[in-house]
């Protein structure tokens, strides 16, 4: 028995443990929120600049055009649309159903889908 407890290991570590996809879906949820925050951050920060005048405005305009302004408006939104999908996931829990094994790699794969179609579809009507 004290040979058996030395050859296993003491826990799982990263290099050994694959996350189950519905593990990795939780904590993309986690971070899409805490990026949903952040953005709501920025936009009262314009909102701010609008409201100290023409030149503070153009300042924020400019850096909204740029390149990585428009990167992070593009993630808070995919962020958004993410978080909104996982949300209708945990309400089908909270009815009751999708806990069969089966159901749950694909419905990560049908909200993975469903949020990059409504970002692109953002994409193309705003």
């Amino acid at each position: 028995m004290d040979q058996q407890k030395r050859i296993r290991p003491l826990s799982p570590h990263l290099q050994v443990y694959k996350l189950p996809l519905n593990a990795v879906a939780s904590i993309v949820h986690r971070i899409t929120g805490v990026v949903l925050s952040v953005g709501l951050l920025l936009f009262v920060g314009s909102l701010l600049t609008i409201s100290a005048g023409g030149d503070a405005y153009m300042a924020m305009q400019n850096l909204m055009n740029h390149a990585l302004g428009t990167l992070v408006l593009w993630l808070f939104i995919y962020a958004l649309f993410f978080h909104l999908c996982h949300g209708v996931r945990h309400l089908v829990w909270d009815a009751g159903s999708g806990f069969e094994r089966e159901h749950m790699d694909r419905n990560v794969y049908i909200e993975l889908i469903a949020s990059i179609i409504l970002t692109v579809a953002s994409f193309f009507l705003l």
